[in-house]
C-alpha cells in the first residue's frame, strides 16, 4: 500500500476534526476560528441537501431529533460517492443499516425516509432510450412498453399517507409505482397487490409478455376461476397507467 502523501495526511486530520471537533485535535497551525467556520460550512452543506430531500420526515422527528441524527451522520457514517446528490441516498443506507441510533423513532420512519428518497433516486435515474413503440397500440394483445424510469415498491406501512396530520398506528401493506413522465416529472400511483404484481412481471429484463399473456400468468398463479374476467380488468388497469404515463405503449 502506497504511503500518504504530507497534504494528504493533513486533509485526513483536518476531515477528522470537522466531523467531530470536541474530540479530534485540530491539525497543527490551524486556527480554531477558521476550523470552526469551516466545520458550520460543512456540517450545514450536508443538512442542506438532507433537508431538501426528507422534509416529512424532518418535520415529524421535530428539530431537536433530526439535528441529533444529522450531527451523528456527519461525524459517523463513513459516506462511499463524491456526488452531493447521493447524500440523501447514503443517509438512508446508514438510517437502515446503523447498529444504534442516537434518536428513537417509530417503526414507520425509515420506510418513510425510503418513499421520501424514491423521489429523488427516480428523479435522476439514467436510463436507455424505449425500444419502438405505438403510443395507441392494444395494450392487451401487445407488448406493453413502461418508462424506464420507474421503482415498483412495496412497503409494509402506507408511506404516502404520513404525514403532519395523520400518522398510522398499524402497518398496512402499500404497493406503490413510482415513475418519470414523458415530461419529466416524477408520478407516484398507488397499486393493489394484483396490479403491483402486473406491473413487475411486465417491467422484468428477461419479459416479452403481452398484456393477455401477463394477465393470464397471474390467473394461474391466483388460480383465478375466470381468467377471461381478470382480463377485462388487466386491460383496463393497462389503460389507465397508460393515461398516467407510467405506459408509453405497445412494442412495434
Amino acid at each position: 500500500m502506497n504511503a500518504q502523501l504530507p497534504f494528504q495526511d493533513f486533509q485526513f486530520a483536518l476531515a477528522r476534526h470537522l466531523r467531530h471537533p470536541h474530540r479530534v485535535p485540530r491539525p497543527v497551525g490551524v486556527p480554531a476560528r477558521r476550523t470552526g467556520i469551516y466545520h458550520e460550512l460543512v456540517r450545514n452543506n450536508l443538512e442542506g441537501f438532507l433537508l431538501a430531500c426528507f422534509p416529512i420526515t424532518h418535520a415529524l422527528l421535530g428539530m431537536r431529533r433530526w439535528q441529533r441524527l444529522v450531527d451523528v451522520f456527519f461525524r459517523e457514517a463513513r459516506c462511499h460517492t463524491p456526488y452531493f446528490r447521493e447524500i440523501p441516498r447514503e443517509f438512508l443506507h446508514w438510517l437502515l443499516g446503523a447498529p444504534s441510533l442516537p434518536v428513537s423513532f417509530p417503526d414507520w420512519l425509515p420506510e418513510l425516509a425510503h418513499y421520501e428518497w424514491v423521489e429523488l433516486a427516480v428523479d435522476v435515474m439514467e436510463t436507455s432510450p424505449p425500444p419502438a413503440y405505438n403510443p395507441t397500440g392494444n395494450l392487451l394483445n401487445e407488448q406493453p412498453v413502461l418508462a424506464a424510469a420507474a421503482m415498483n415498491l412495496a412497503y409494509v406501512w402506507p408511506v404516502h399517507r404520513i404525514g403532519l396530520e395523520w400518522r398510522p398506528r398499524k402497518p398496512s401493506a402499500t404497493h406503490l409505482l413510482v415513475f418519470r413522465d414523458a415530461h419529466e416529472a416524477v408520478q407516484f400511483i398507488a397499486l393493489n397487490p394484483v396490479s403491483a404484481r402486473l406491473v413487475a412481471l411486465l417491467q422484468a429484463a428477461e419479459s416479452q409478455l403481452s398484456g393477455r399473456n401477463a394477465c393470464l400468468q397471474i390467473a394461474h398463479e391466483l388460480q383465478h376461476p375466470e381468467p377471461e374476467l381478470l382480463l377485462v380488468h388487466g386491460a383496463h388497469l393497462l389503460n389507465q397507467l397508460r393515461t398516467a404515463g407510467a405506459i408509453l405503449g405497445s412494442r412495434k
